[in-house]
């Protein structure tokens, strides 16, 4: 018998900010699957009363860390800063190599946007070979992807918190 996200995640409700802003950055591309990432994200983050989102849409996933960096840099002084980041999109393989370069820039930006802000950024992309594979990570037979991070997201606030006590 498997076990839940939930019950893998294991999230300290207590130590999460109940008006922790969290941001998620998607794609227009693939508007069908990232919709159902967005929406099982938005579901699990209001679970555990999260409800402090703000949503932001890019072009491709390739302008994902720079739309992040900006937003950063423009709210990271003001009252309701970001706690944390979250990246939605689907890059499907094509003929050409324009996958391998997008996949890379998008992992390369995120890494540093790890290493350089004081938030977490959590990667929710897939990166897949066909349509079958993005559906069966949007709720089919390799689980939903857009809840897993969500629940990423909590633990890694959860970590930022539990880290300072």
């Amino acid at each position: 018998m498997s076990k839940s996200n939930d019950e893998l995640y294991k999230i300290n409700t207590g130590i999460l900010p109940k008006d922790a802003c969290i941001v998620i950055v998607h794609t227009i591309w693939n508007a069908e699957t990232v919709n159902k990432l967005l929406d099982s994200c938005i579901k699990t983050l209001n679970r555990y009363e999260m409800n402090n989102i703000k949503v932001l849409q890019v072009p491709g996933a390739f302008e994902i860390p720079f739309a992040i960096k900006q937003f950063w840099e423009n709210y990271s002084n003001k009252f309701e800063k970001p706690q944390a980041f979250i990246a939605l999109g689907c890059v499907l393989r094509g003929d050409t190599p324009h996958f391998d370069y997008v996949c890379k820039a998008l992992t390369d930006g995120v890494v540093f946007l790890n290493l350089h802000l004081p938030v977490p950024t959590i990667f929710g992309v897939l990166t897949v070979d066909n349509q079958q594979q993005a559906d069966d990570r949007t709720g089919g037979k390799s689980g939903d992807k857009g809840e897993e991070a969500a629940l990423s997201t909590l633990k890694m606030i959860e970590y930022k918190y539990g880290m300072r006590q």
